[in-house]
């Protein structure tokens, strides 16, 4: 189970560069971002494809995956948003974090 987790968590780091880390250089064209962005996706996809394998075959459903998934971007998220983009971490946003970690409780619950 952590070996899936760490996994996820490095699969995240990726796509959360992939996916924003050309924000804060919008001069960049818009052709040049997206290469760079698959090209950091690569990594990405070799550790999620892994990960999810690997949990899979040590008893995680597809549901649960993809939950976990979910709340891992958004805690990588979180940390890229506030160190990486600068913005600024509301309240709202993490009651709205609590409330996703409530649907992971569900869909843990026996």
């Amino acid at each position: 189970m952590l070996r899936t987790i760490l996994l996820l968590v490095f699969s995240n780091i990726f796509m959360t560069f992939a996916w924003y880390g050309h924000l804060k250089n919008t001069a960049m064209p818009l052709w040049k971002a997206i290469a760079i962005s698959w090209g950091i996706a690569l990594f990405e996809y070799c550790l999620m494809v892994p990960a999810n394998r690997y949990g899979f075959a040590d008893g995680f459903n597809g549901f649960q995956l993809k939950i976990t998934q979910e709340v891992i971007t958004l805690v990588v998220f979180a940390f890229f948003a506030v160190l990486y983009l600068k913005e600024p971490f509301h309240w709202k946003y993490l009651v709205s974090f609590a409330l996703i970690l409530g649907a992971v409780y569900f869909a843990f619950k026996k």
